[in-house]
């Protein structure tokens, strides 16, 4: 056997040897049920017989008229239910016959033929042995017609009548029990292949064979004794009083079992699909039903189970969106028409941009460079995300951030100088060795999806956009590296408070001067230095960096 061959037996092995274990666990529930299905249903079939020909149908007068007939149907009775008996489970057997599982040896087609053999068996189970069952019944009503129609058609009728009343309590009753006990076993081949269409007949007629049983067979009996009286008379008002009480309590018992059997299984599929339901509800979107039903019912299942794959994999790519535009932009465009376009927005914008970002790429190992930037973008989320901000796009070792767009925000300026102040502290006292420009602007920028129907971004462009790119340049500069322009302050509440204007400067490829503001706790140094180069080694260096941003920025930024 080549390589290749053997590694495929190998890889298969554990399926067919799953295979064969659920084989042998479906073998012994067929011989439970035959079991039940030869002994239970004849049971209750024998006493419809009985209850009817001891109680309703006036036999015993037709009898004394044949006192041969009394012996002779009841020898009969007897060897046909023993027959019956044995005929059933051999016949059954062979209907409900496992086949065995393919060897490791065998072909896929080969193990595709079986299993698609077994699936037959389990799901036509209950169709299988209650047509056995009314085989022998029937074979049955035309024996014991035979056996009393020549003595006296009267008693042939009256008992053919009898016989055919217990077969159909025997057949009903047959379906409803294997269907119960071969329900694991439906359960497992329709998970593995959900049903495409209805296997067996269906809930109607499953309700129909309810009132059969419980109903129409109690009720023909009290049809018979009424037709028997008025056309052959013999029914004292004694007699008919008792017809009455044994049919009417049959009705209610046996009406009752099987109307809470027949309920029962059409209510547990859609209680487990009720139950997953809720749990779609609450968020788990991997919430499933087992599909154990071979009705409409069992349609209903396969179909939730397919609508909640659906719901997830409509989930994954909303979180998948999400991940890459943001939540607010991700719903925006899922609740929306997307059209190229956008509106004026009142909006601000924080650019951070990290410091020395040229020299570490060419100082460090690439794996270390970008560690370094995913706990830095890390952070930079974090707070944008605490303070109602999304991430707009990442460029390289940099982040703009925009608060008021897709979502209107009350205080957007506010909200943008708050995060600016916490990723500067955060920064500072979380990241070792890192530094970074933080730049926050506000005003009025036009939102909305820019590019082409093939592939368009959602983004905001404006004069805020532009300022807090050049304030992030002159942020690397001072202490604290973050700089807010006057603008972000006049539009911002309470927050402005904390902010303290200390210098105004033309930035570069801006015409107007902007006002610096800084957070109060860095004011006094900031101010010392007239919002310029520090005096110490480690600012010389870090201005020096900023330059060497700034430069490799320019041309994207002008």
């Amino acid at each position: 056997m080549s390589q290749r061959g053997r590694a495929a037996e190998d890889a298969d092995t554990p399926d067919r040897s799953q295979d064969r274990s659920q084989d042998r666990g479906l073998r012994l529930v067929t011989r439970v049920a035959l079991a039940l299905v030869v002994v239970t249903p004849n049971i209750v079939g024998a006493g419809v017989v009985l209850v009817v020909a001891a109680w309703v149908l006036p036999l015993g007068e037709l009898v004394e008229d044949d006192p041969g007939a009394l012996m002779r149907n009841l020898v009969a009775f007897g060897a046909y239910l023993l027959a019956a008996v044995v005929v059933g489970s051999v016949w059954g057997h062979f209907r409900m016959r496992v086949p065995r599982a393919p060897g490791p040896g065998a072909d896929q087609a080969a193990v595709r033929r079986h299993r698609k053999r077994v699936r037959r068996v389990v799901l036509r189970g209950p169709l299988r042995l209650a047509t056995v069952q009314t085989v022998l019944w029937l074979a049955a009503l035309v024996l014991f017609v035979l056996i009393n129609v020549f003595s006296s058609p009267r008693l042939g009728v009256s008992v053919g009548i009898t016989v055919g009343l217990g077969g159909v309590a025997t057949v009903a009753v047959t379906y409803r029990l294997v269907e119960r006990v071969l329900r694991r076993e439906v359960a497992r081949v329709l998970n593995d292949k959900p049903p495409e269409g209805r296997v067996l007949p269906g809930v109607a007629l499953r309700s129909v064979g309810s009132w059969a049983v419980g109903t129409a067979v109690p009720l023909v009996g009290v049809l018979l004794a009424a037709v028997a009286s008025l056309a052959f008379g013999g029914y004292t008002t004694d007699r008919l009083a008792l017809v009455v009480l044994v049919l009417g309590g049959v009705a209610l018992v046996v009406g009752f079992l099987v109307t809470v059997l027949t309920a029962a299984s059409t209510a547990a599929p859609v209680l487990a699909v009720r139950r997953a339901q809720r749990r779609v509800e609450d968020g788990d979107y991997d919430a499933e039903v087992p599909v154990f039903d071979t009705t409409e019912l069992g349609l209903l299942q396969a179909g939730f189970n397919t609508m909640v794959a659906g719901l997830r994999e409509r989930e994954r790519v909303r979180d998948l969106f999400g991940r890459h535009v943001g939540e607010d932009v991700a719903r925006t465009a899922l609740e929306n028409d997307v059209e190229l376009g956008g509106e004026v927005r009142e909006v601000a914008v924080l650019f951070v941009d990290l410091v020395g970002s040229t020299r570490l790429a060419a100082s460090r190992p690439p794996q270390e460079v970008v560690e370094m930037l995913n706990g830095f973008f890390a952070v930079v989320i974090d707070v944008v995300e605490q303070h109602d901000g999304w991430i707009n796009k990442f460029e390289g070792d940099a982040a703009l951030a925009v608060f008021g767009a897709p979502t209107a925000l009350d205080d957007a300026a506010g909200c943008a100088l708050r995060a600016g102040r916490e990723l500067s502290r955060r920064i500072a006292t979380e990241l070792d060795g890192i530094s970074a420009g933080i730049g926050v602007s506000a005003g009025e920028a036009v939102a909305g999806n820019i590019g082409d129907t093939r592939r368009y971004e959602y983004t905001v462009i404006g004069d805020p956009v532009n300022e807090a790119a050049r304030l992030t340049e002159a942020a690397k500069e001072i202490d604290g590296c973050v700089l807010a322009s006057g603008a972000a302050l006049s539009r911002a509440g309470d927050e402005a408070d904390r902010w303290q204007v200390i210098d105004a400067r033309v930035l570069r490829g801006r015409e107007g001067e902007t006002d610096l503001a800084v957070p109060r706790e860095h004011a006094g140094a900031c101010a010392g230095s007239g919002a310029g180069p520090g005096s110490d080694e480690g600012a010389e260096a870090r201005h020096g960096d900023a330059r060497q941003d700034a430069e490799r920025r320019a041309p994207s930024l002008g």
